[in-house]
């Protein structure tokens, strides 16, 4: 499968398929059972450097639909299907000194592979500024051949932190620059899709030196109440808070995003995710502009892989593979951006009139 090597953002991948930033990669066995089974890289579950604690209860859920009773829910009922995910974890839980070795442990076993460590600090004073430098400068060090800053995470309580500060074009170029002083190896950075500023923020972070952007992470959303128990679908002592929507309910919001990146900034690299389950999913990610893949709830939801889509990625890549082979194509960097000409304003959709203007006041 010689077609499905990839380089991105100056790294070079044996397939254009990773693991994102989730449960997947939250352990060392979990990485190496990826690369065992043929994933082109990893995104580590984001390392930081404050005291973390999930919920005492289920961290993610999976929701159905049926055509039987069309309604969504966790709920397993026959002939279901997938619809989303929904999980309100938090970064990792395992430190810093514990996630080292382990790491360099990974890189040495797969040489070829790319790990890219997720990771993320607070904002506003020079003390965080020196933890985003420091995470970056440890990782780094152990062999890790990229970053990914999370500046996306819905989670989050702090106010500097995650989805919070994507909004601000100061913090993201300050995050940058401490990041950028301090390795020499591809920055990616991971926006909210939750802002209507997305595409500045981007530009914001290519211009500070950001390699590529990652999006879609999850969509901020609660869950279900049920009408009969007055439960939510998930809780703890009866509360719940906001938590991430991910999976194939987010695909064409994401597919929206990188499209609006792609466009705005079509020479740039871009890490597409959201959604994707197949190969025609992956696909649309590469025509609206991405030239790299990202994946999290289709391999959790795989059965006997330990969460890792052993069976997935072996579909992924041979459905890709013949795809290209079929059609003539060398690189999945000749189909990278082949939709994005065709996405356009509603006024140069032809109308039955012909006189539609956008809204705006048509020349006498």
């Amino acid at each position: 499968m010689e077609k499905l090597a990839t380089t991105f953002t100056g790294l070079n991948f044996v397939n254009p398929f990773v693991l994102a930033s989730a449960p997947p990669t939250e352990s060392k066995k979990k990485i190496l059972r990826a690369f065992d089974a043929g994933w082109g890289g990893v995104v580590t579950k984001t390392i930081g450097l404050h005291p973390v604690e999930n919920v005492a209860g289920p961290k993610t859920i999976f929701q159905r639909v049926s055509t039987e009773k069309p309604y969504i829910s966790r709920m397993k009922r026959s002939d279901t299907v997938s619809h989303s995910s929904w999980n309100w974890e938090l970064i990792s839980d395992q430190p810093l000194e514990l996630w080292l070795p382990d790491l360099e442990e990974i890189k040495n076993t797969y040489p070829d592979r790319m790990l890219i460590a997720s990771i993320m600090a607070g904002a506003g004073n020079n003390e965080e500024m020196d933890n985003w430098a420091n995470l970056a400068k440890a990782c780094v060090s152990v062999g890790c051949d990229a970053l990914e800053l999370n500046m996306s995470c819905p989670h989050m309580d702090r106010k500097d932190m995650g989805a919070n500060i994507a909004n601000d074009e100061d913090i993201i170029r300050s995050i940058l620059q401490a990041v950028t002083s301090a390795v020499d190896v591809p920055i990616w950075v991971k926006l909210t899709p939750s802002t209507s500023t997305l595409v500045d923020a981007a530009g914001a972070a290519y211009d500070a030196g950001a390699a590529s952007i990652s999006l879609c992470n999850t969509f901020p959303s609660l869950p279900l109440m049920d009408p009969e128990t007055m439960k939510f679908e998930v809780e703890v002592d009866g509360l719940v808070t906001s938590g991430g929507l991910g999976g194939l309910a987010i695909l064409h919001q994401a597919l929206q995003r990188v499209c609006d990146i792609s466009k705005a900034y079509p020479d740039k690299a871009i890490s597409g995710i959201g959604g994707i389950r197949g190969f025609r999913e992956a696909f649309n990610f590469i025509a609206n502009g991405a030239g790299n893949l990202q994946i999290c709830t289709a391999a959790m939801e795989e059965k006997g892989s330990g969460g890792v889509g052993v069976e997935l990625i072996k579909e992924l890549t041979g459905d890709l593979n013949e795809f290209m082979e079929r059609k003539g194509y060398n690189s999945i960097e000749e189909l990278r951006g082949v939709a994005r000409d065709r996405i356009v304003e509603h006024a140069q959709v032809r109308r039955k009139s012909g006189k539609y203007n956008g809204g705006h006041a048509l020349a006498s």
